[in-house]
């Protein structure tokens, strides 16, 4: 087993424990928890970032391979899509100071890490000519960047949902009195979403320039092109029904769940319809 591996499996520890502090802190009012979960991650994050530069130099040890980065493979998608959840959370957590969000959040990096451990084969694969751009470099990682995101916001929006109902039970839990209001909520949703929009876009433009110039054309219609752009219509007609119709709340939440669903799908999902 390579050292790779060996942090990789650590890192999925890390990302474990974080999430199980997330999980505590959520029905807990002992701050400490919220604490352990911030050094777990941030942990986990510098292991994650060690075992992906001992990936990148695995890689770059083929020579076809040579100044890309070790996305094409699943384990390495999954690796960065983790990294990138992390990294997201981290950066909003250091913003707004909302440990309780984390129940919400991190089980998508563990998730992505276990997945990457149980599903994928995390050997080094040589890149196929197609795939021999710099583009390589730039589209996956602005695509699953704003899918990172779009997924810290889902997890922002289930927490809204949760508070909405514990709000309109007659007997709302402790719980209710912990979690951010609806207002902060669904400001926070919005703010990353119009943060994360603008990514998705240009992400997808490159990758129609990245198309064209390995076969001559912008679009070609595959299933994994029309799903990213599915998603980006989705979060498009959220902006633009809180822009211009004032939607908040619940039904800002469902529209924008449904635009994260096209991104996992797009993701994952499309990889059994897409000849990409």
């Amino acid at each position: 087993m390579n050292f790779e591996v060996v942090l990789f499996k650590a890192v999925a520890a890390l990302y474990s424990a974080a999430t199980a502090c997330a999980f505590v802190y959520l029905f807990s009012k002992e701050e400490s928890w919220s604490k352990w979960l911030l050094r777990l991650l941030g942990v986990g994050l510098v292991v994650h970032l060690a075992s992906f530069g001992f990936r990148l130099s695995s890689f770059w040890a083929i020579p076809e391979n040579r100044y890309y980065l070790p996305i094409n493979t699943f384990f390495g998608a999954l690796s960065y899509m983790a990294l990138a959840f992390a990294g997201v959370f981290f950066v909003v957590e250091r913003e707004h100071r909302l440990g309780i969000l984390g129940a919400f959040v991190l089980p998508w990096c563990a998730f992505c890490t276990v997945a990457a451990l149980i599903w994928a084969d995390p050997k080094i694969a040589g890149l196929v000519p197609a795939l021999q751009s710099y583009w390589i470099n730039i589209h996956p990682g602005v695509i699953m960047t704003s899918y990172a995101a779009f997924g810290n916001a889902f997890g922002v929006g289930l927490a809204l949902l949760i508070q909405e109902r514990q709000l309109k039970s007659r007997k709302p839990a402790e719980l209710c009195y912990r979690l951010p209001s609806i207002e902060e909520a669904d400001t926070l949703n919005y703010k990353i979403i119009v943060a994360a929009f603008p990514v998705l876009t240009v992400g997808i433009i490159m990758g129609g320039i990245w198309a064209y110039g390995a076969g001559g054309r912008f679009w070609g219609g595959d299933a994994k092109e029309t799903w990213a752009f599915i998603t980006a219509l989705v979060y498009a007609g959220y902006l633009h029904m809180r822009f211009v119709k004032g939607l908040r709340g619940r039904k800002a939440v469902y529209v924008s769940m449904a635009g994260f669903a096209c991104g996992v799908f797009t993701f994952v999902g499309d990889n059994f319809l897409s000849n990409l």
